[in-house]
């Protein structure tokens, strides 16, 4: 299986390399996952839904986090909602994810 791994996607200048470069990297790979840190993908703090949804149609399987990810208060929800989108294991109990 191929993994591939992209890094901290930070804002509209990220999400925009990551929907130009990534179809030719899937390609040229031939990868079979996309995982992707989008805690700072919406403005450079947090995400979104929409911006969640914009990074999944480009191929993006699941979408990882770290404390950014709380920037935006629609993430509470998201990360309950959609289990394509990963917050941190070591986070207390009780955190929405």
């Amino acid at each position: 299986m191929r993994i591939l791994f992209l890094g901290d996607i930070v804002g509209k200048p990220g999400r925009k390399a990551v929907k130009s470069l990534l179809p030719g990297l899937n390609g040229k790979l031939r990868t079979d996952l996309v995982i992707a840190n989008a805690e700072n993908a919406a403005g450079g703090f947090g995400i979104t839904a929409k911006v969640a949804d914009e990074l999944f149609s480009t191929g993006i399987s699941i979408l990882t986090s770290g404390n950014h990810i709380w920037d935006k208060k629609e993430a509470l929800g998201l990360l309950d909602k959609d289990d394509r989108i990963l917050r941190p294991l070591n986070y207390p109990p009780g955190v929405p994810g």
